[in-house]
């Protein structure tokens, strides 16, 4: 039988290589700027093209390469940073493996132009699919210049799993900024399609995390600074008020290396211990500085996850150094979150005579919650109500003893109520009983309503029920028509930063659409004309924004469509909150609405907004067994 192993061809195996190595634009866009960094450039600068699909580019004023080096560059575990297997252990530089350029070159075509400061003239290289189509000398300036075009342009399966202009964006902003933020003391730019993104010049670490993130980030950091045998701790971490309910602003570095760790995550979240909500995660950017013996850097690569000697000991010493930071510059909990019940009935009291003083009102979600625009019925939400309706036949037989006490303590007369279902009922002041009733709602911990129906009852998620019906209207607003605007009688200025700048920009006509009256102002600043007419919210009209921003970021990776994608947003940054207590009006008309809607039972995110409960189910459980 004849031999059947053989050795793949160079260009076949810089292919799977590159499934590793290179798995979006976002993995280009670090290499490289990665190796700008270890040539010992003062500026970098990236250029892209359709969230660089098209084209990414980059420039840096580093040490350049000879006519050599940059032939050599491509050929696979080619590097200058490592000569023995001792060097592993010793790795200051950010690269070191010497796979990403001949990866690179496996799936685009690559230009190359470099040239040394000492040098007369560069080099500049062709490369497509592992073949070099051109090498000649060149005049170029010192350093090296990087075109990367047309991105798996010879793996078409590669590309087509790219996902949306948009997520592949996000991702290359992550990686520019955590390279931006690990080295202040550098020049980066960023342009997108002929605009300017980012121009970072050299600074502190403050003004790098300030030029990044917007100018309010500087009234939210708290500085980290420890020194200790093994390890010195130094960055900022934000205060506790300023903690969102997405993750994102978690950095941390080792000797300059962005990381992922879920355990020293753990680390600093449990020195937040009772000073944040629930699920809120705050922002944090801090650095390690290690001996690089004490660590294993090999073993991904991608270069994200490192080993450490001792993992527990650098647990500790994080833990320690981030609540020592809290505690010197006394920060503390702007909310109480254990607040005591006694209070919480004081406030419902209060609700409930200023519910009972006024008229009766519809339900908005909350005083402080966005109110659901108005949007007429299509005929499966009238179908759906009468299915709905269904569940309550009958429920007035179960409780006949309740209702005529009840019913003595009513003044004579007749009380009509009007239904969202568009059924009157009517109470009869000869015989005491409602012709058909329901139960009142009643709310369990401030995050669920229980209400009865005939075979038993049902527990509604408060929120989830929320965002259903908001979602709902929000996709009817964009699918048909512009909802109404409550024009600002002051222009309100806005600031974002830069990358939540292109989102929004991006979005500003659906968002519009929604009732908004946002225009973009130059750079990373928006003018607010105007407002949904419907929304009633206690938070700035910045703050606003930039809850819908967060909810739509993290949508990116669901493939949705953007319209789809902002009304779910809007929904979750709207809808009431778990411990937000409501009055009966409030819960019934809630009730009403979720059973209106298309789909009542879960929620945009796929949550459970109903959980039933049968009767003869709980029968069972009380039964002798």
């Amino acid at each position: 039988m004849a031999d059947i192993i053989q050795q793949l061809p160079d260009s076949i195996a810089n292919q799977i290589a590159a499934g590793e190595v290179i798995q979006r634009p976002a993995s280009v866009v670090k290499e490289l700027m990665e190796n700008a960094i270890d040539a010992g450039s003062s500026k970098v600068q990236l250029i892209l093209k359709d969230a660089g699909r098209t084209l990414i580019q980059i420039i840096d004023d580093g040490c350049g390469m000879s006519e050599t080096d940059a032939r050599m560059c491509f050929e696979r575990h080619a590097t200058s940073k490592v000569r023995k297997a001792q060097d592993l252990f010793s790795i200051r530089t950010m690269g070191f493996r010497g796979e990403a350029l001949a990866s690179i070159a496996a799936i685009a075509q690559v230009e190359l132009k470099t040239r040394r400061r000492n040098d007369e003239l560069g080099t500049r290289l062709v490369v497509e699919a592992s073949e070099v189509k051109t090498q000649e000398a060149c005049q170029c300036a010192h350093g090296t210049n990087f075109s990367i075009k047309n991105l798996f342009f010879n793996i078409p399966a590669r590309r087509k799993f790219l996902k949306s202009n948009s997520v592949e964006m996000r991702h290359i902003l992550d990686e520019f900024q955590r390279l931006a933020i690990a080295h202040p003391d550098l020049h980066f730019t960023l342009h997108h399609n002929n605009t300017e993104m980012f121009h970072l010049t050299p600074g502190k670490l403050r003004q790098r995390l300030v030029a990044i993130f917007g100018d309010k980030t500087n009234q939210k950091l708290v500085p980290v600074e420890e020194t200790t045998d093994v390890v010195t701790l130094k960055g900022y971490i934000g205060k506790p008020e300023f903690a969102k309910k997405t993750r994102g602003n978690q950095l941390l570095f080792v000797n300059n290396r962005f990381i992922k760790s879920s355990y020293l995550h753990h680390a600093i979240m449990g020195a937040y211990e009772g000073l944040l909500p629930k699920d809120s995660y705050p922002f944090y950017v801090i650095f390690l500085d290690i001996d690089p013996s004490r660590i294993d850097i090999n073993v991904h690569p991608t270069k994200q996850e490192i080993k450490f000697e001792d993992e527990k000991l650098i647990y500790n010493y994080l833990k320690v150094g981030v609540k020592h930071a809290l505690g010197q510059y006394s920060i503390t909990p702007s909310l109480d979150f254990n607040q005591e019940v006694s209070f919480d009935n004081v406030l419902a009291n209060k609700r409930l005579k200023a519910d009972n003083n006024g008229s009766p009102k519809s339900f908005s979600g909350s005083d402080s919650s966005t109110a659901i625009p108005t949007v007429n019925k299509s005929r499966p939400q009238n179908d759906n109500l009468k299915h709905w309706q269904k569940l309550y036949d009958g429920l007035d037989a179960f409780d006949q003893p309740q209702e005529q006490e009840e019913s003595q303590d009513l003044q004579q007369g007749s009380l009509t109520i009007k239904s969202k279902w568009g059924e009157t009922e009517e109470l009869d002041d000869e015989s005491g009983s409602f012709s058909r009733q329901r139960k009142e709602p009643y709310q369990i911990h401030a995050r669920y309503i229980m209400t009865q129906i005939k075979s038993g009852f049902i527990l509604i998620d408060q929120t989830a029920a929320h965002e259903r019906i908001l979602y709902e209207k929000f996709l009817a607003v964009l699918e048909q028509t512009n909802a109404s605007t409550q024009q600002e009688l002051f222009p309100k200025n806005i600031e974002v930063s830069p990358a939540d700048a292109a989102t929004l920009k991006e979005i500003l006509p659906q968002i519009n659409q929604l009732g908004f009256d946002i225009q973009h102002f130059g750079q990373n600043s928006f003018v607010i004309h105007g407002m949904p007419a419907d929304m009633k919210s206690e938070h700035s009209e910045q703050e606003i924004i930039e809850m819908l921003l967060e909810q739509f970021k993290s949508n990116l990776e669901l493939e949705l469509g953007i319209r789809e994608n902002i009304a779910r947003s809007m929904a979750r940054s709207a809808a009431i909150k778990r411990g937000q207590k409501l009055t009966n009006i409030e819960m019934q008309g809630l009730i009403d609405q979720l059973f209106a809607c298309n789909q009542p039972e879960k929620s945009p995110s796929g949550h459970n907004c109903i959980v039933t409960f049968d009767l003869e189910e709980l029968g069972k459980r009380f039964s002798v067994t």
